[in-house]
């Protein structure tokens, strides 16, 4: 059969039996966009993240890498995917239609897209996002006409920073189970071990735990390689009195709270100590300055005086801290905001960040310290359980 007897076969017996997103909090959601649209003149939103997707609708995969695309409008919420995820559409997506297109002729997307999109009015596109084609930006310009598009700018991103009740009990589940991932990981960190026995160990007690594919596998460097940023676990072994840096976060519901933790194969350097303490530091007063009122830039300039002792001999990425929610791989960052210079947003309640607290002396080794928190009235508080200390095996 083709796709479209499939869906109507599945429908009939497996509509929505995978969809885990409770149609309260979908119908809030829908609810503040439109009204968002309403107040910037907007006829239609086209959405092509597949965490903006999965926001919206439920709709979740594990192949991210094709468009998909979902158009929302005053009065209808449609699905756009590929044949090939018509399976996983149908099982997990909340919304008002389906439709699909050949996933051998991605040119056949438009057609069907432009039948649904109103005939008045402009039209909304996230250029930045990752799901988004430049053939498809394109035809929908040399139809519509390059006045009826306007970026999408800000608009759902400051929807999802700030997260709702049943969002962060989603955020609390994983971070324990993040923290289990962890535990094995420290345990397997220990002399002779390879970082893939380490990484091993870690998504075993991450996937035991009940996490689901991950945005982001497990991060295991030792010694000199643990200097680099975004390298990830390989065949060498870890030797005495070197530091070995940790970062991994489970998925619940796509939801997803890293955490950074350093083992030391031995007592850790006077210069290891004082950058653990750097870090410490670092979170006390990102903790401190996290009020809501107060700007991301105010708090990453508090932080930065922190830091200041250590500028010239570690490396940073000059990022405080980043939004975490709903994400697909290859990241969990979810990108609604960023605690760092310049950065003009203000923390409300409900928001949750990661602060990856890393600071790494080029070619010598690195130590990351983390937690994902969560801004309260008075400041924010960690949702995972991280005390700041190095741990030593042998």
């Amino acid at each position: 059969m083709d796709y479209k007897t499939y869906r109507q076969h599945l429908a009939a017996t497996f509509s929505g039996a995978e969809c885990l997103l409770p149609a309260t909090e979908s119908t809030s959601r829908l609810q503040s966009l439109r009204a968002a649209m309403v107040a910037r003149e907007l006829a239609a939103v086209l959405l092509t993240d597949p965490a903006d997707i999965h926001y919206y609708t439920g709709y979740t995969t594990f192949e991210v890498s094709v468009y998909a695309g979902l158009l929302i409008t005053a009065e209808h919420c449609v699905l756009q995917v590929p044949s090939i995820e018509t399976g996983p559409a149908v099982a997990t997506a909340r919304c008002d239609d389906i439709i699909g297109y050949l996933w051998e002729a991605p040119d056949s997307v438009t057609t069907p897209l432009l039948d649904l999109i109103p005939r008045q009015g402009a039209l909304a596109l996230d250029l930045w996002a990752p799901g988004l084609r430049a053939g498809l930006a394109m035809a929908l310009e040399k139809r519509l006409g390059a006045q009826r598009l306007q970026p999408l700018g800000d608009l759902v991103d400051s929807l999802r920073l700030t997260k709702s009740d049943y969002e962060i009990d989603l955020l609390r589940h994983s971070a324990r189970m993040t923290e289990a991932g962890m535990r094995a990981a420290e345990a397997a960190s220990r002399n002779g071990a390879t970082e893939h026995q380490i990484a091993a160990a870690a998504s075993e007690a991450l996937l035991a735990s009940g996490s689901e594919f991950m945005s982001l596998q497990p991060i295991v460097t030792s010694g000199p390689r643990s200097s680099v940023i975004h390298l990830n676990h390989s065949e060498r072994a870890v030797k005495p009195g070197e530091s070995v840096f940790l970062e991994m976060g489970a998925a619940y519901r796509r939801y997803t709270a890293p955490m950074m933790r350093t083992v030391v194969t031995g007592p850790p350097s006077d210069d290891m100590l004082r950058v653990r303490d750097c870090c410490a530091g670092l979170q006390e007063v990102l903790l401190a300055q996290m009020v809501p009122g107060n700007t991301f830039d105010d708090a990453a300039r508090a932080a930065e005086k922190v830091l200041a002792s250590l500028v010239d001999e570690v490396f940073f990425s000059g990022v405080f801290g980043y939004s975490v929610g709903a994400q697909f791989p290859p990241s969990w960052v979810e990108g609604t905001g960023y605690i760092a210079r310049n950065q003009a947003h203000r923390f409300a309640p409900g928001m949750v960040f990661h602060l990856p607290l890393c600071l790494r002396r080029p070619g010598e080794w690195g130590i990351g310290l983390s937690n994902t928190v969560m801004v309260g009235e008075r400041g924010a508080v960690a949702l995972t359980n991280n005390d700041f200390d190095l741990s030593v095996q042998y």
